[in-house]
């Protein structure tokens, strides 16, 4: 149904190209579209606000704005005023027009008072001739149209009351379909035209006639589609900056604008805002074609966008509506766009609201589950209910969780790839075979798609299956591709064919609206907010743990000095270190530094219950390598996945204070320094594997992996140092290396601080010995005899 311009060229991608983007002004040839062939390109590069000509029922002139002196005139104002075009051209509105309208017009451009019309009368060779002046501004010019004063045949008598009465029975309508059908009769009351019909677009710009009021004996257009390409971009550009445009009489011949081109600009008179411009001959001719004789248009735009048209079509001759009705049908026009606004807007602020309140529903279903967040929600049927999805799946960045019907695995990653925003924003379609053809394979359960980020790397991503729609279509809506495929060179002319055409179109999935968005925005920020949560309870939690089972400060035990110190990963991430000092009997004193893979509540849960079995180990005798075997049997059996490495050190001290020997085994931990004035050099401790693989005696596979004790003297002026590998274990850094730095700053910290017994100056200098770190948990013991 071509309301301006009937056919886009299908291979331009829906961009059509203006005088203003298309770069120098064309010759004046080609604003001239009453003569010369016309092709797929031309229809749709044709500049039709710069058509150089304007419709007969009417004059245009064209002033400067200083002197309101006439630049540009149509043909036809020679005929309409009786004086040669030369005549025309550089005189004043007062010399041609009369002082009473040139001084009403110089009165409106100097308040800008353009939107009102002028009544007055011009004085012509047949005498006095009432005229309605309708007045804009294009570039540097303004533009003055006059319309001698008429009533159209069958057109109600316009007043003030009139219309407000039109404007009070729209507002009392029911629901948009009940506004359209009321606009649709008011419109063809007011105008006298024998059809009126409102006419939707759809989210591709294909229309659809909502509403219709016409002549009984008139086949019905109601429920008939028409395609995109019947009204292209430019015109759809101008739909949004002119209201209202009319054709009094398709068979019209063009009045021609002299000069073509504006001698201070250079270009043709931008016409958008005019009321007479000529349109293309190609959409008169699709006009023709369907028998209807005159027709006009006004803009439906809710919030600045095009939402329909108001068409209007005469069958029976020229119909030119007065200025009045035209301008009431307009403010009808006006009026029902707000209320269409009002409508939709209160429509989904509806659903909006029982989607509010369904998701709170589900987030407190999800933050007072035990369970892990994301897959209570993924499992909670009223998913799919809060956007009307037949299926949901959420990716946590290491497994994939869905519920209801979805597209296999790698068909939800590729949709999900295609809707990603960078800021995890909600991006949705229904039409994912436009984005990957491949994807029309699974349009049975994923034709649309609404993704939303979720905690860093995952998604959640609701899916929705193709909705087919049989569409009565106003014509084949594929003839614009057919002629495509007859070639370049082939004349485009409009459909003649306007014959009910049925087809069932696939493919997409019911539309999304922006409340989905923001619902699935407010359900990604809230779950996250419930993850945040529950983190900060295990965080604390595990803190609790640690605080109860890591000790702040040494016990006091016979015979020995002790100083421990521990520091958290950065962001103070809880980590799996752990120390321990307990006296045993016959006077010996056990030293324990151990070490859990990972961070968290797993890894201090894990940590509490190594430390207490080893002490327990400790306690009943059993040497340090009897000791970690079990513990490692213990890790096996009990702990899971979980890994370990423990270092530990039993001190016997000497009769008569002359140093002590010191036991030592170690499962996968770095060696102890031995540090006195002479220097600092690591203990050679035969590590067994790390705890959790399984290697104890008479639980793992191979033989001889058990750990060995090893027995080194400790010197009475010497000290023992035992560490968790965050003391030195650097990226970028050989362990070698560092091993080595904390050795030197272990001996040079022992002249220095030592003999003054400053234990506690000697573990702030290990702590920095090695620069960087902080990326792990890190644990120093020191031990020296008293």
């Amino acid at each position: 149904m071509d309301l301006d311009h009937p056919y886009r060229d299908p291979r331009d991608g829906g961009t059509a190209r203006t005088a203003e983007t298309a770069g120098a002004p064309p010759a004046p040839e080609e604003f001239a579209p009453v003569h010369g062939t016309v092709d797929l390109t031309t229809c749709d590069s044709e500049p039709i606000h710069v058509p150089g000509a304007v419709q007969p029922h009417g004059v245009l002139l064209a002033v400067e704005r200083a002197g309101h002196r006439v630049v540009v005139a149509s043909a036809n104002t020679a005929q309409f005023l009786g004086r040669p075009l030369e005549q025309v051209l550089g005189r004043t509105l007062a010399d041609l027009l009369g002082p009473e309208l040139a001084e009403q017009v110089r009165a409106a451009d100097a308040l800008e008072d353009l939107a009102e019309p002028l009544v007055a009368t011009v004085p012509t060779p047949a005498g006095p001739v009432p005229v309605d002046a309708v007045l804009h501004v294009s570039g540097e010019r303004l533009v003055v149209e006059l319309e001698p004063v008429g009533h159209a045949a069958g057109a109600a008598t316009v007043s003030y009351r009139s219309t407000r009465a039109a404007v009070t029975r729209l507002a009392g309508s029911t629901g948009i379909d009940g506004l359209c059908a009321r606009l649709a009769r008011e419109v063809r009351q007011l105008t006298g035209f024998d059809r009126v019909m409102v006419y939707r677009f759809d989210a591709q710009w294909n229309g659809e006639v909502v509403a219709e009021d016409r002549r009984e004996d008139l086949n019905a257009f109601l429920g008939l589609h028409y395609p995109a390409s019947d009204i292209p971009a430019q015109a759809r550009r101008l739909y949004t900056v002119n209201w209202t445009r009319l054709i009094a009489d398709v068979h019209y011949a063009p009045s021609r604008l002299h000069p073509l081109l504006d001698p201070g600009s250079g270009a043709p008179l931008d016409l958008s805002h005019s009321v007479l411009r000529s349109v293309s001959p190609i959409h008169l001719e699709y006009l023709r074609n369907m028998g209807v004789t005159a027709s006009m248009s006004v803009s439906l735009l809710v919030e600045g966008r095009l939402w329909g048209l108001i068409a209007c079509h005469h069958y029976s001759g020229a119909h030119r509506p007065s200025h009045d009705a035209r301008s009431a049908a307009e403010f009808l026009g006006q009026t029902a766009s707000q209320l269409v606004g009002e409508r939709v807007r209160s429509a989904e602020r509806d659903q909006a609201l029982a989607a509010q309140e369904l998701l709170g529903d589900i987030v407190a279903t999800v933050s007072a589950s035990g369970r892990e967040p994301l897959v209570t929600l993924v499992e909670d049927g009223r998913l799919l209910r809060l956007l009307d999805a037949g299926g949901v799946a959420l990716w946590t960045g290491h497994r994939l969780l869905t519920h209801g019907s979805v597209p296999p695995r790698a068909a939800l990653q590729r949709i999900a790839t295609l809707l990603a925003r960078a800021d995890g924003a909600p991006v949705f379609t229904d039409h994912l075979a436009s984005l990957s053809p491949a994807l029309a394979d699974v349009a049975d359960r994923a034709a649309g798609a609404l993704r939303v980020g979720v905690d860093g790397q995952g998604w959640l991503l609701w899916v929705r299956p193709e909705q087919p729609e049989v569409v009565d279509w106003g014509g084949d809506p594929h003839n614009a591709k057919i002629a495509e495929g007859e070639g370049p060179d082939v004349r485009i002319s409009p459909r003649t064919s306007f014959e009910k055409w049925r087809e069932v179109v696939r493919g997409r999935s019911a539309p999304w609206r922006p409340w989905h968005g923001s619902v699935a925005d407010r359900l990604r920020s809230q779950v996250t907010g419930v993850m945040l949560g529950r983190s900060r309870d295990q965080i604390a939690i595990a803190e609790s743990l640690q605080r109860a089972v890591v000790l702040d400060e040494a016990p006091v035990v016979p015979g020995v000095d002790v100083l421990a110190r521990y520091q958290p990963a950065e962001g103070g991430q809880l980590g799996g270190d752990w120390w321990d000092v307990m006296a045993l009997e016959e006077g010996r004193v056990a030293l324990v530094v151990g070490d859990v893979a990972g961070h968290g509540v797993h890894a201090a849960a894990a940590m509490a219950q190594l430390r207490t079995a080893l002490r327990a180990y400790l306690l009943e005798g059993h040497s340090p390598a009897s000791a970690l075997d079990r513990l490692d049997a213990l890790v096996g059996t009990l702990l899971g996945n979980h890994m370990a490495t423990a270092l530990v050190a039993v001190v016997h001290p000497a009769a008569g204070g002359a140093g002590a020997v010191v036991e030592l085994a170690s499962a996968g931990h770095p060696p102890p320094l031995l540090v006195d004035a002479t220097g600092a050099r690591a203990l050679e401790v035969p590590p067994r594997p790390v705890l959790g693989l399984g290697f104890g005696p008479g639980f793992g596979p191979v033989t001889g992996l058990e750990a060995e004790t090893v027995r080194v003297p400790l010197p009475a002026d010497a000290f023992l140092l035992l560490y968790s590998d965050g003391l030195v274990e650097r990226r970028g850094s050989g362990l070698d290396e560092t091993t080595a730095t904390l050795a030197r700053t272990a001996a040079s910290a022992a002249v220095d601080l030592l003999p003054a017994g400053d234990m506690s100056g000697v573990a702030d200098r290990l702590l920095t010995a090695v620069p960087g770190g902080a990326g792990d948990d890190t644990t120093l013991v020191l031990l020296r005899l008293r």
